[in-house]
Parts: C-alpha cells; sequence; structure tokens
C-alpha cells in the first residue's frame, strides 16, 4: 500500500556474560536475601559500572583481578565521587565476589586487601522539637478544611507516621491496609531485608490514621480501578511512590527542606532525649546491630550533658547553702 512505511521492529541485544552474571546475582538478592526493588536496582547499577569499566579492555567480572579494582576506584576518585559513594560501591563488589566464591564459579576474591578512602562520619541531621510540632500543626488544620480534605488527611496521617513510627519512606509506601492495628494503638511494618517490627504508634497519629481511613482513603479508593491494598492512595487510587511521598514531606517542611529520613531522625533523637534506651529505640527503627543507634547518643549530647550535671553528685558545683559546715570555707 502506497504512503505506508514499515518500521523494522527492534533487532534484540545479545546479552553479555557479565550482563547474565549481574542479572543473576540480582535474583539471588532478590529471592534468597529477600531485599526490596530499591536496593536491587541500587546494587544492578553498581555492578553494571564495573562491568561497563572492565569491557573497556575485554575484561570480565568473573576474571577481575585485585588491580582491576584498584582501577575502577582510581577512576571513581579521578571522576569525583565522594568517599561515601566509593565506599558502598566497594561493599557491593565485596558482596558480588562473596557469592561467586560461595558458589564456587571463583577460586580467589578480588576485593581482599583492597581497602576505599577512609569514610568521615556524619551525625544525623533532625529538626527541632518545635519545627516538628509546628508542621504536623499545618498539616492538621489543612486536613480540617474543605477544600481538598480527602488528601490533606492522606498527607497530614503520613506525617504523623512518620514522626511518630520513624519509618523509612520506603516503608510508608509498602504499607497495607490489614498492617494497621490502632485499636493496640501500633503497625506491622516491612523493613530491610523484608524483615518485619512492631511499630508502636501514639494517639495523635491514631487519631490522623484512624480519620483518613474514615473520611479520606474511601473517596481515594472509588477514583482507582480494582482493589488497592495499599495504605496511601494517590488521586487515581494507586500506590504512592517514594518521589512522591519525598516531594511532600519537603514541600510540608517550609523553609527546613527536610525529608522523610530527616522525620525519622528527629523521632529517634527526640525519644533519646526524653530518656529512652538505645534498645527500645533501635527496636522502633528496626536497626539490624545497635552501633547504628548509638549515634543518636551523640547528636543528644547537649541533653546527656544537662542530665549529667543535674543528677551527677560530682556533675555540678554545689551552692553554699547544700555543703555541709566542714565544708565551709570561713569568710
Amino acid at each position: 500500500m502506497a504512503g505506508i512505511q514499515l518500521v523494522p521492529k527492534p533487532v534484540p541485544v545479545p546479552e553479555t556474560g557479565n550482563m547474565r552474571l549481574v542479572r543473576e546475582y540480582v535474583g539471588y538478592l532478590r529471592i534468597e536475601r529477600g531485599l526490596r526493588p530499591a536496593s536491587c536496582a541500587s546494587y544492578k547499577a553498581d555492578l553494571e559500572q564495573v562491568a561497563e569499566f572492565l569491557e573497556k579492555t575485554d575484561g570480565m567480572l568473573l576474571t577481575c583481578t585485585q588491580q582491576d579494582v584498584r582501577n575502577y576506584i582510581e577512576e571513581r576518585r579521578a571522576n569525583a565521587a565522594e568517599a561515601r559513594t566509593i565506599s558502598r560501591k566497594l561493599s557491593c563488589l565485596r558482596g558480588f565476589y562473596r557469592w561467586l566464591l560461595l558458589d564456587k564459579r571463583i577460586a580467589h576474591d578480588p576485593t581482599i586487601n583492597v581497602e576505599a578512602t577512609a569514610v568521615w562520619k556524619t551525625l544525623p541531621k533532625s529538626l527541632a522539637e518545635s519545627q516538628v510540632g509546628e508542621m504536623l500543626d499545618r498539616s492538621g488544620a489543612a486536613a480540617n478544611l474543605e477544600d481538598g480534605k480527602k488528601m490533606a488527611l492522606r498527607d497530614h496521617a503520613i506525617l504523623e507516621l512518620l514522626y511518630a513510627g520513624g519509618l523509612r519512606v520506603g516503608e510508608i509506601c509498602s504499607l497495607r491496609v490489614e498492617d494497621l492495628h490502632l485499636d493496640l494503638g501500633r503497625a506491622q511494618v516491612r523493613g530491610k531485608g523484608d524483615k518485619e517490627r512492631i511499630v508502636p504508634l501514639g494517639r495523635r497519629a491514631c487519631e490522623a490514621l484512624e480519620r483518613y481511613m474514615k473520611e479520606g482513603r474511601p473517596v481515594l479508593q472509588k477514583s482507582g480501578v480494582g482493589l488497592q491494598r495499599a495504605l496511601f492512595l494517590s488521586i487515581n487510587g494507586r500506590a504512592l511512590t517514594r518521589q512522591w511521598v519525598w516531594t511532600m514531606v519537603r514541600a510540608a517542611s517550609g523553609e527546613a527542606k527536610a525529608g522523610p529520613h530527616r522525620l525519622r531522625h528527629s523521632c529517634a533523637t527526640h525519644m533519646v532525649e526524653h530518656g529512652a534506651d538505645l534498645r527500645s529505640v533501635q527496636t522502633i527503627l528496626g536497626h539490624a546491630d545497635i552501633a547504628t543507634t548509638q549515634v543518636y547518643t551523640h547528636v543528644a549530647l547537649g541533653h546527656l550533658k544537662e542530665v549529667h550535671r543535674m543528677h551527677h553528685p560530682r556533675g555540678r558545683r554545689r551552692l553554699p547553702s547544700e555543703q555541709s559546715e566542714s565544708e565551709q570555707v570561713p569568710a
């Protein structure tokens, strides 16, 4: 037929040995290790970058040497990659070659004795209690308005839950309706590695979630197609994305420009400042190692010094009226 142009079908690019190996490892992380999709995508991107670097010199992941790993790290440094980024990529490589070694595909781990740049430990930044209070009050006031009420109820419930339970943004997006137990004041959360934990919720968070479930979510669900199990829905009735939640929290925080993880840090810091023990904070946040939680003792150091000064016998200078007669110096 005249005038009709036939568009040839795209020829599929053959999968190289390196890419096939990366795909197998990502499948292992997803199925056997139970890592979340975002984590698997991050590992996949890092390994594909290494594979592309090796292929410039006709190298392969299976035949990679220590010098190849060092050359890759030097190239990352030359491209002005941060020390934390290089450390993460090297950690990804260590896990990959440990898997190959256990699977008996290689006889030697090329990442042994390869060191990355030392990473300075940075303390997590948190908002002041007054800042969090103002942000939650603003979102609560918006939820009381008639215009856009269903979205405001949802946003307010998300903010309250982020601060009350110290949840990660991915955990917020993956929450389902059946994970809420508001009558018991708790939520069942699936964290990293698909590990589940019980997170207690405060009165204000329970009230915001209960109101969203009664007045906000049913309206949003009607606008979608099919039955959605996700707790928080978009205006189209679909589950929210991580990027959307991040943008919403940043806008709600105003001049602070805080993301969801800043609220998580604020939750932990304020709990420690008010006397919570580290084991309880570790359980709520879902940290596998308490060393990760211990960083909040440094963040709340000012408060700890004040507690020490007020309660330790030698923490503060006693007033003359508090000294015994033998301790008082004659004028």
